[in-house]
């Protein structure tokens, strides 16, 4: 993977530095590296360095600390140009001004609103549209399956699902949605071209541009509508605003629950003895949802915080104007969190709900109700449908999609049984 900054990141690399792989192709292996690095450990993005935190009490505390913000004018890299636009993971840190961009006050007015769409209370109105979702989608994937039985699982129930949930709240209309999960794949592959990527990313934009511009003219009962409407501190969103929280918020709020659906079934698939626990009714679902957040996290590393001045974490120095990255994945096995046996899956473990997979303060991941909802609801009603669901392939066959931030795999083939 050639970078036009590895050169200049090259110049202060030393064994200690750990290079994240594009292509993911042990990711196991790659989070074993880091949580043994320490509790700060030096990374390489695509020939760009950074720090990352893989511990989670340490984590814990960075993640509302002050003095790492969101905005990139702080990137010391970025000031001085060493890291520009055709940096292939720019799209993820300088994605327009949302909530996700913002510290301090400006975030917490782009946020409100989005908030009090995702309450409680609207999850649970909700719930019967996710509920016919899935039936809908559990119809075609018994259709899909070819004469020899296997069906991707992938493409047929756990994508589709959170774009049409994600779609319905947004009020994008279903024949956009084939596109958008078209578009979200191209932008996060490592494999698409810089030039390329930064034309999905004026055409999302042109696209959810348009989108706030009909809703401005005709509101309808949908998030976009009250981002639009919403007049937090006496001063409404700009369009800029709005269209930057869509684009983010769509793209979390699908991908999320895509790896979160997909982990918990390889999961269960391969511990048969705790795929019985839950069928049996001895453990319940939820079990399922929180130790798969924890042991297999569908964020791996979340990109990026920079210091505005030095912070000491543990023997090391965070030096202002670094980069921080958040490794969920190696936070997730965290031996001091959740004991010697972190690595192990285990939805009877008492610290199962103790990770931070969705985040922690102010950033913490606004749809993650919303994504434990979907596959509370999606798991238990895949294998009422299909107890014999078993995988079509050797599980070491799975591959992962070449994604540096989302733990999101090719495909899913599986027998229904």
């Amino acid at each position: 993977m050639n970078c036009p900054h590895a050169g200049a990141a090259r110049a202060g690399r030393n064994a200690g530095v750990i290079a994240i792989d594009p292509m993911v192709q042990d990711l196991d292996g790659e989070t074993v590296r880091l949580r043994d690095a320490g509790i700060l450990a030096r990374i390489d993005l695509l020939g760009v360095p950074a720090w990352t935190v893989t511990r989670h009490g340490e984590a814990r505390q960075l993640l509302v600390d002050p003095r790492l913000v969101k905005d990139i004018d702080a990137w010391g890299l970025w000031q001085s140009g060493v890291v520009t636009r055709a940096w292939p993971l720019i799209g993820m840190i300088d994605a327009g001004r949302s909530m996700f961009t913002v510290d301090g006050a400006e975030h917490r007015r782009l946020r409100t609103k989005t908030s009090q769409a995702l309450t409680p209370r609207r999850l649970e109105a909700i719930r019967p549209d996710i509920e016919k979702f899935t039936d809908e989608l559990l119809d075609a994937l018994d259709a899909a399956r070819g004469e020899d039985g296997v069906v991707d699982l992938k493409a047929v129930f756990a994508q589709p699902l959170p774009m049409k949930v994600v779609g319905m709240l947004m009020g994008v209309d279903e024949s956009q949605h084939a596109m958008l999960t078209r578009q979200y794949k191209a932008f996060f592959s490592m494999l698409t071209p810089q030039d390329e990527r930064l034309a999905l990313l004026a055409e999302l934009d042109a696209f959810y541009t348009d989108l706030v511009r009909e809703k401005t003219a005709r509101p309808t009962d949908d998030l976009t509508s009250a981002l639009i409407l919403a007049e937090e501190g006496g001063e409404p969103l700009t369009e800029e605003e709005v269209v930057g929280n869509l684009k983010a918020m769509v793209a979390a709020g699908h991908e999320t629950t895509i790896g979160l659906v997909l982990n918990a079934v390889r999961a269960l698939l391969a511990h048969p003895d705790q795929l019985r626990l839950v069928l049996n009714g001895q453990v319940g679902w939820d079990a399922v949802v929180e130790e798969t957040l924890r042991w297999d996290t569908p964020t791996t590393h979340l990109l990026m915080r920079f210091a505005t001045e030095d912070i000491a974490v543990g023997d090391e120095v965070i030096r202002k104007g670094e980069g921080v990255v958040i490794s969920y994945r190696a936070i997730g096995r965290d031996f001091e969190q959740h004991g010697p046996d972190a690595d192990a899956f285990d939805i009877t473990r008492p610290t199962r709900n103790r990770h931070m997979t969705f985040g922690h303060g102010p950033h913490i991941c606004p749809g993650a109700a919303l994504s434990r909802v979907e596959a509370g609801i999606a798991l238990p009603a895949l294998f009422a449908r299909f107890p014999g669901l078993r995988l079509a392939v050797p599980d070491e066959e799975i591959t992962k999609l070449p994604v540096m931030t989302q733990n999101d795999m090719a495909a899913f083939p599986v027998l229904l049984g």
